[in-house]
């Protein structure tokens, strides 16, 4: 099955601090588990850039506004959309020992 509208942050571009997005599929040679990890490894990452431009907001050393507003709107969608998916994740888990029962 591939998932290919789910993306997660794989860099940082040369030209500012907004991250490139790239597909999350599920291809032949990574699992569930992976695709997660790489997941919530790009959210750390894009929180860590946040967290960098808001402390250059604060010293006044940030030259553009715009890169930490979006840096953080990306950060706090990103984080809402992990919550959801591990929300998600255990009412499957829920739901199978259910069954089992």
């Amino acid at each position: 099955m591939n998932i290919a509208g789910i993306t997660s942050v794989q860099g940082v571009t040369g030209t500012g601090y907004l991250p490139s997005t790239t597909s999350l599929g599920a291809s032949n040679s990574s699992g569930f588990a992976t695709e997660l990890s790489s997941a919530v490894d790009g959210l750390q990452q894009q929180q860590s850039i946040s967290n960098d431009l808001a402390i250059k907001a604060v010293t006044g050393n940030l030259d553009d506004i715009h890169n930490a507003t979006i840096a953080a709107t990306r950060a706090q969608v990103t984080l809402e959309l992990v919550a959801a998916v591990r929300n998600k994740g255990v009412d499957a888990f829920n739901e199978i020992m259910r069954m089992q029962s």
